[in-house]
């Protein structure tokens, strides 16, 4: 689940290895470089926690973040 604090959307994603958590980020880059929006994240192992906000828009969250937000969560 998103949660939205410190105007941004921010989700910890955990997977079974490290490789999955790699081919999950692959995903996450070619949907986000789609959209030219591209996020603020790490990758510890088989952890991956993701940040989106708008710089364009004063590092806020906006439509778009939500947009991605959304097509992050339909690749689970």
């Amino acid at each position: 689940m998103w949660t939205e604090n410190n105007n941004k959307l921010y989700r910890k994603f955990e997977f079974a290895d490290f490789k999955e958590a790699f081919v999950f980020m692959t995903s996450v880059a070619e949907l986000a470089e789609g959209m030219n929006h591209h996020p603020l994240w790490t990758n510890s192992y088989n952890k991956v926690e993701i940040w989106l906000s708008t710089h364009d828009a004063g590092d806020v969250v906006t439509e778009k973040d939500r947009e991605l937000a959304e097509k992050i969560d339909k690749l689970l």
